[in-house]
């Protein structure tokens, strides 16, 4: 018998973590105003408690309009499409990301390019941008991951001088701020998400922000099937979607919206404590907080294991032994886009990948970006946002465990437990019963 739980030691924690999502009373008042209304769609568009609510939004982040949609990934292709995204035009976005971000690029017949991503913040390397531009690319995707942004000072440097248009990615970064600007209101556009495992959530829903009114009457229009705006004050006309939202999840995070921050203050302050516990651990990392990033976006907490440092024990072996302490935890949390399961593409399916080419271009194939790869399968530990909303022993609990595994990793080493197994698999993998909560 050994030390670690998985080796039939005594876990650090039986007790579960706190429930997420979180709800009160006053989600249950605001669902019930909106049955009794009879007024539950997206239409007539954008509807009250939905337009109420984006108003609200879109101040929090210092951006002047606001649009609630069906969730993060369409707020994506809206904003796309808002920024006037043409077919075979190309999009700048980064190889670690959840298939999500790119997805929307496809769907517009569009043409995504992976950059790598800076190690020390996982987001996308400002610095590998310029020489990824070419005469076809039309915007930049920068997508905000964990609780770090990508530098929006050279991103938006960077657009200007070549006369691109910035989409942020913002699915994690609820309320965070770059130079005391909202997250979303530094680029032309901003898109958020809502779906369960968000910051705030109404189980899925989704949002942009932008302060130009020709991109958001455009955000109007494709929203709610070609529709004219509101203001119509560019009288642009397309074939739109119903990209509503209903008045229902509008209403629920019309009630979130008020405890945001109160939750983020919480999630900071704890992950900062974890942090200093953890700091100085041979063989973990930390990813570096930026000073012109001016609010942390406590999203899930992100560190490093370095394998090297405890001889070649694998992250699948260390996470097994950390979900077995009882801290949930992942690390294969998002692949290299180019490299993922879920992302399986047929050039007969997407015709601009074939345009102007001698062979359709082989985004599965053409890409190699270090960072990214080592990122999705050798070093990232994802720990999930909602156990951070707990206590100070909560705290202790999940730094015991992880100096507890990483004194422990022989014991580890090369076993071949389902815990293991599991945390070895890609996503696309893992049982369905495997699917967490959170």
């Amino acid at each position: 018998m050994g030390k670690l739980a998985i080796t039939g030691g005594k876990p650090v924690r039986r007790k579960p973590f706190a429930p997420w999502p979180v709800y009160t009373g006053e989600e249950m008042q605001a669902l019930g105003r909106v049955l009794r209304s009879r007024n539950w769609g997206g239409y007539p568009f954008p509807n009250q408690v939905a337009n109420t609510f984006a108003r609200k939004f879109a101040r929090l982040h210092g951006a002047k309009y606001g649009l609630a949609v069906a969730n993060g990934t369409v707020a994506i292709q809206i904003a796309l499409r808002a920024a006037g995204l043409r077919p075979g035009d190309e999009v700048i976005v980064p190889a670690y990301t959840w298939e999500g971000t790119v997805a929307p690029i496809m769907l517009l017949n569009a043409v995504p390019v992976f950059v790598d991503v800076d190690p020390d913040t996982y987001c996308l390397d400002a610095k590998l941008i310029e020489q990824a531009i070419t005469p076809r690319t039309r915007a930049l995707l920068p997508v905000h991951l964990a609780m770090r942004f990508a530098d929006m000072d050279e991103i938006t440097q960077l657009a200007r001088k070549h006369g691109l248009a910035v989409i942020e990615d913002c699915a994690h970064a609820h309320g965070g701020r770059w130079r005391n600007k909202g997250a979303g209101a530094t680029g032309d556009l901003g898109a958020f998400s809502f779906q369960s495992s968000k910051l705030m959530t109404a189980g899925e829903g989704g949002a942009v922000i932008t302060s130009n009114l020709e991109f958001y009457e455009r955000t109007q229009t494709y929203a709610n099937c070609g529709r004219a705006s509101q203001t119509d004050k560019f009288g642009h006309r397309f074939v739109g979607h119903n990209y509503r939202i209903t008045e229902f999840q509008a209403a629920i995070l019309d009630v979130q919206l008020k405890r945001l921050e109160k939750q983020a203050k919480v999630r900071r302050a704890n992950m900062a404590y974890l942090e200093r516990r953890l700091q100085g651990t041979p063989g973990l990392g930390f990813l570096k907080r930026d000073p012109r990033l001016t609010r942390v976006a406590a999203y899930q907490y992100v560190f490093k294991y370095l394998p090297e440092h405890f001889d070649g024990a694998s992250r699948a072996e260390f996470l097994g032994a950390l979900e077995m302490e009882g801290i949930p935890c992942d690390g294969l949390f998002y692949e290299p886009v180019y490299r993922s399961s879920l992302f399986p593409i047929d050039p007969q399916d997407y015709p601009a990948l074939s345009w102007g080419r001698k062979e359709p271009l082989d985004l599965r194939g053409s890409y190699h970006c270090p960072v990214s790869e080592r990122a999705a399968y050798v070093e990232a530990v994802w720990l999930p946002h909602h156990i951070f909303l707990g206590s100070r022993r909560d705290m202790d609990d999940i730094a015991d465990a992880i100096l507890k595994v990483c004194e422990h990793i022989d014991e580890v080493r090369g076993l071949k437990h389902p815990a293991i197994v599991q945390k070895s698999m890609s996503r696309a993998e893992r049982p369905r019963v495997e699917r967490r909560q959170y």
